[in-house]
């Protein structure tokens, strides 16, 4: 019996071409809003860079400093908006691995480090079942409380999480795209795993 075909791609590098993050912020609070974080937070940054501080606390930290106290309905609102600003920066030639795969009907995924709420809108416009991806935390009165409510979906994480929707490996055949260290082991899982860098 031939195994059905299953394709994860990267978000942040490989289907853009720069880190949603940053252009989410901009596109929310300004272009001065986000530089001014940047400059705030570069101690940190510089921190993460000498494997000093945790990716995912420099992270959280960001983003809780642009976002934490705004209603969730609010920025699953922006979330919405900002797919058009992403098809400003996709990758053509990713998207064209993506539409293939989707062609020749194999199961499509994006596994990314980023936030669910601004990938998602994206995915459902390009037809992309299902998305994987860090997740925010909101509070009772249904407020952004700063902290995310899964693990930063990054490096070893991104199997973890794909094989809890995709637990029967032997029953398919994984292609994997991305382009940094934060997609090592999910392009190591893959029976295909394809690096982006230079797409």
């Amino acid at each position: 019996m031939e195994k059905r075909g299953v394709a994860a791609f990267d978000f942040d590098g490989t289907i853009t071409r720069k880190d949603t993050l940053l252009e989410f912020i901009k596109f929310v609070k300004g272009e001065s809003s986000c530089y001014w974080g940047l400059l705030l937070y570069a101690p940190l940054l510089v921190a993460y860079k000498l494997k000093l501080y945790p990716n995912w606390k420099v992270k959280q930290r960001f983003f809780a400093h642009f976002f934490k106290g705004m209603p969730y309905i609010e920025f699953c609102r922006w979330g919405e908006c900002f797919a058009a600003r992403i098809d400003s920066i996709v990758n053509p030639s990713v998207l064209e691995k993506l539409v293939q795969h989707q062609r020749q009907g194999d199961e499509t995924y994006i596994v990314s480090a980023s936030v669910k709420e601004w990938i998602l809108p994206w995915a459902q416009k390009v037809g992309v079942s299902h998305v994987i991806a860090t997740e925010v935390e909101v509070d009772s009165q249904g407020v952004l409380t700063g902290r995310f409510s899964t693990k930063n979906c990054y490096g070893r994480e991104k199997v973890v999480r794909f094989l809890a929707q995709e637990p029967c490996r032997e029953s398919y055949y994984l292609y994997a795209y991305g382009d940094s260290s934060g997609d090592k082991y999910m392009l190591e899982f893959a029976d295909r795993g394809v690096w982006c860098k230079k797409m």
